[in-house]
């Protein structure tokens, strides 16, 4: 089997990194190799890639046969024009000195290209960086402006709040003004109240009037006693005491009468028992 020149896979998942290795065909991808010629890194834009040209010439001069993805790296860094230009030194159709001279120049104009690909991208990424700072400016000054209109909607609104609290306010005054006013009434009634408590003293002076007229009663019992004793020796002077008896009776208060009905009744009494 001839000798291969292709990648070798090293770094992290996700993050590849490569060798440029020349290797038996017949050995594993990441197995032994027999020179190690460059590496490539595409993880970055362009990609960076470092070749020792001179040994890969020497290589394909051999016989070596680049995989596809080694071919354009080769072809990319110039391996392959210099095998061309070599080849054409061994024909004799121009010298070595026109041959480096030929690579020279166009290493230079490869040169340009890859200055002008990373310029191209970073403007790029310069432009793009611009566009998000001046999107971020205008969403910044839109977030002001509209904490502005809301600070403004909320003076407007505690402005109106404080209006609709002023007439309330007023009328709640006005409303504790009857209020207010209602109170010598309730003066009145206390005076109404201290009249009927004077009121009373004229009650307690009718109970003790009654309290002498029934303290008066025995004395009147005492005296139908001695008349009852007179009835006694005289019947007839009994009947006239009854019609005395009667019109006795005849007094204002009810208290006079009832104590005479009472009188009337025991003279009646006493004179059944004497006859």
């Amino acid at each position: 089997m001839p000798v291969k020149i292709r990648l070798q896979r090293h770094g992290k998942k996700g993050k590849p990194f490569y060798w440029i290795v020349a290797a038996d065909g017949r050995a594993k991808r990441d197995g032994k190799y027999l020179e190690k010629l460059g590496t490539y890194d595409p993880n970055v834009n362009p990609a960076e890639i470092i070749l020792d040209i001179d040994g890969a010439v020497k290589w394909l001069q051999k016989g070596a046969q680049p995989t596809d993805t080694a071919r354009a790296i080769l072809s990319y860094k110039g391996a392959m024009l210099k095998k061309h230009l070599a080849g054409g030194v061994l024909k004799g159709a121009f010298t070595e000195e026109q041959a480096e001279e030929k690579f020279n120049a166009w290493l230079e104009e490869k040169a340009k290209v890859i200055d002008g690909k990373r310029t191209k991208l970073s403007d790029a990424t310069k432009k793009s960086e611009s566009e998000a700072l001046a999107a971020e400016k205008e969403v910044n000054k839109k977030r002001v402006a509209d904490a502005a209109e809301a600070k403004v909607e909320k003076v407007e609104e505690e402005t109106e709040a404080t209006t609709e609290k002023e007439p309330v306010e007023a009328s709640t005054e006005e409303t504790k003004a009857p209020t207010t006013e209602e109170a010598p009434d309730k003066e009145s009634t206390e005076e109404t109240k201290a009249t009927t408590t004077e009121e009373a003293p004229d009650k307690e002076s009718k109970e003790e009037t009654k309290a002498t007229t029934t303290e008066e009663a025995p004395d009147k019992e005492s005296k139908e006693e001695t008349e009852a004793t007179t009835t006694k020796e005289a019947p007839v002077d009994a009947s006239k005491e009854e019609t005395e008896a009667t019109t006795t009776e005849k007094a204002p208060d009810k208290e006079s009468t009832e104590d005479s009905a009472t009188e009337v009744t025991e003279n009646k009494d006493s004179s059944k028992k004497e006859e």
